[in-house]
């Protein structure tokens, strides 16, 4: 038992986009989640120990509320953190979003635990051009979506840490949409979504040497 608690351990800590929910679809007709953390976890092998501590419809104000139980009490080396799009969905600002997130980021680092700040990905909706006021939403809503995710950005370059940077890796350039193979219901990801994500955690942000600590002081995603 000794041997496992020596081995770093790294939290994902989040919503549905960290608990890896699907709404069912013909590819997954019972919805199974596909966690990034597992693609995560067999990437690094014994190397670490990676929990997942993900709950459905979240906000960021619930995600702290519970971040000491969940996330202090464990004492992980590494805290991923993925919150903010529920608030979205409830037009929350996003400067009230940051705040929150800040929060989380900051009891982290006074218990001497490395926080990995992770960008909301981008919403997939179909509109046609005879919709003006449906693509009108749309795209104040990925504007919004933006703008905490530049808050997000901002931290991490103040503070010196890696974060990782789910919207650009997940979305159609041009539009900015969540790009379609990603997308499982427009909000959240598909299997292929939730594998890219744990799979370009590892290659980019950590390291065999380094197993329990982000690497990389910037952006990872792209």
């Amino acid at each position: 038992m000794a041997g496992v608690e020596n081995i770093p351990l790294i939290l994902c800590f989040g919503d549905s986009l960290t608990a890896g929910y699907q709404t069912p679809s013909p590819a997954h007709p019972h919805g199974e989640e596909t966690p990034y953390g597992q693609v995560l976890q067999e990437r690094l092998s014994g190397q670490a120990r990676v929990e997942i501590s993900g709950i459905c419809g979240e906000v960021t104000g619930e995600m702290l509320f519970r971040f000491r139980t969940a996330v202090l009490n464990h004492h992980p080396q590494t805290v991923i953190i993925l919150g903010g799009t529920n608030d979205l969905g409830w037009n929350a600002d996003p400067a009230e979003i940051m705040r929150n997130l800040t929060k989380m980021y900051e009891l982290a680092r006074a218990a001497s635990i490395v926080p990995v700040p992770v960008t909301v990905p981008s919403i997939r909706v179909e509109v046609g051009r005879d919709n003006p006021e449906a693509a009108s939403w749309l795209a104040k809503h990925i504007q919004r979506r933006q703008r905490l995710n530049g808050l997000i950005a901002d931290y991490a370059g103040r503070k010196g840490l890696a974060y990782f940077d789910l919207f650009t890796a997940t979305a159609e350039p041009d539009s900015l949409l969540l790009a379609e193979p990603y997308s499982n219901d427009g909000l959240h990801l598909t299997t292929s979504g939730y594998h890219l994500f744990g799979r370009l955690l590892y290659e980019q942000l950590f390291s065999a040497h380094t197993v329990g600590h982000p690497t990389v002081s910037g952006s990872a995603g792209s």
